[in-house]
């Protein structure tokens, strides 16, 4: 009994030891993975507006007119005083589980640019959404997330037809679409009611 007693109090030791290696390891690697997530993040914007030199945050004020697309972190994009643009960190339901675009708009009314963050999709076929590798246009070396820049957000944004979607994975193409037109859409609302002209018509 006392041997049992002994085993049982030894394995409990160990088993509190590597909960406190657990829960350290976690903290540690939970503090370096949102360090570069945020760098990732910072780099992404300056990508779709490196004319920028300030990104504030303005999360909260803008909301999404979608239900089934959230809204994470939003900035106003400026340059000096000038409001440049508007991106927006929004998530949508895709194929493989939810699909996360960081989605810049300009104040012209147009896409600045979209980055497919993080997906869930399968290799070889959705996942080619966020390749840079993977061309909808070859001869164009135009990826699918590069179409996106420079439309207008009063544009359809519908995968196989103003949109080229990726082969075999509608889905995917449908759900990056809603994203960045959703976002698109609220981007230039918030800015109009900024005072900031939106043009937002095709040319």
């Amino acid at each position: 009994m006392k041997d049992m007693l002994k085993l049982g109090v030894v394995l409990a030791c160990f088993a509190a030891a590597a909960c406190v290696g657990l829960a350290l390891v976690y903290n540690v690697t939970k503090e370096i993975i949102a360090v570069r997530s945020q760098a990732d993040l910072e780099a992404a914007l300056k990508d779709l507006f490196p004319n920028a030199d300030a990104f504030t945050d303005i999360t909260g004020e803008i909301s999404s007119p979608q239900a089934t697309v959230v809204f994470g972190s939003q900035y106003a994009i400026k340059q000096g005083n000038t409001l440049l643009g508007t991106a927006i960190q929004a998530s949508g339901p895709s194929y493989g589980g939810p699909i996360t675009v960081l989605v810049g708009v300009g104040a012209d009314g147009r896409i600045a640019g979209a980055k497919i963050l993080e997906h869930q999709d399968t290799p070889g076929l959705g996942a080619n959404a966020a390749s840079p590798s993977y061309f909808v246009d070859k001869a164009a070396k135009l990826t699918f997330y590069g179409q996106f820049a420079g439309k207008p957000v009063t544009d359809p944004f519908e995968a196989a037809g103003d949109i080229t979607a990726v082969t075999a994975s509608t889905i995917t193409s449908r759900a990056v679409s809603l994203v960045v037109k959703t976002s698109g859409n609220a981007a230039a609302g918030w800015m109009a009611a900024q005072g900031t002209a939106i043009q937002g018509g095709s040319q």
